[in-house]
């Protein structure tokens, strides 16, 4: 049985860094560039966040490789760093040590994470990043889709947990969603039979967390664009707030 008494929130701040970007990326040492990832981080933790996410992305979209140190160093939580399955990101989690890191796929082209990334078919290097990051002290992640044969894929790995991708889900939840909750608790309920801590995330929101928190076994959820498009409106903390609240109607910690 889980001794966790809650489901833990992480808050993704990459939406932050982006408006911050949109402004300022050639002059990130302004005493003008705002808003402050960090002050984002502070707030969110300040109103409930149980740790913070951020994606160093190849092409540096949004979050820069002085946000990673600069978060490390500050924050009172847990850091959970998004990462792609590459050496050059590799080697900075390797100097900033994040509690946590999350494998996810890749695509300079896409505008956000598209889908979760293929364990069955990956190649040797998934394998090795894995060992170096948890011979660093890091947790090791895998975001993959609601498939029963990538949850299986991902315990070989040897990795701690998965996070199960919910964009289907959330896509389709406006119509309900129970295809794609079937799905998810599934790959939830194979995933915890494997031993492996089950997080999920991905277009997580208010209005369909509700239904999402049907699935059992479910560790912490990470959420970034909504709480941050929200927190436009009504500011971050009570976003989060609004969000923690709703969590902690959680009734399945009982059955882990």
């Amino acid at each position: 049985m889980s001794s966790q008494k809650h489901l833990k929130l992480g808050v993704n701040i990459d939406h932050v860094a982006t408006l911050r970007q949109a402004r300022y990326a050639p002059m990130l040492g302004s005493h003008n560039a705002e808003p402050s990832v960090l002050a984002a981080a502070n707030e969110a933790e300040a109103n409930g966040a149980d740790s913070i996410t951020v994606h160093l992305r190849l092409d540096r979209r949004h979050i820069q490789d002085c946000d990673v140190f600069e978060l490390r160093e500050n924050i009172r939580t847990a850091l959970n760093l998004e990462m792609g399955n590459t050496r050059e990101i590799l080697d900075i989690a390797l100097k900033a040590k994040p509690d946590f890191a999350c494998i996810v796929p890749e695509n300079r082209r896409e505008v956000t994470t598209e889908g979760g990334l293929n364990v069955r078919n990956a190649d040797t290097s998934l394998q090795r990043h894995i060992k170096e990051l948890q011979d660093a002290g890091i947790k090791v992640s895998l975001f993959i889709d609601p498939e029963v044969e990538q949850v299986r894929a991902a315990a070989k790995t040897g990795a701690e947990m998965i996070e199960i991708h919910t964009g289907a889900f959330a896509n389709a939840a406006a119509d309900g969603g129970k295809s794609e909750l079937k799905k998810i608790i599934e790959a939830a309920e194979v995933g915890h039979g494997e031993g492996l801590q089950i997080n999920a995330g991905h277009g997580i929101t208010i209005s369909n967390l509700p239904t999402l928190l049907r699935t059992p076994y479910l560790a912490e959820l990470n959420i970034g664009h909504h709480l941050v498009s929200r927190g436009v409106f009504i500011g971050l903390g009570q976003a989060v707030r609004e969000m923690r609240t709703l969590m902690d109607s959680y009734p399945h910690f009982a059955s882990t």
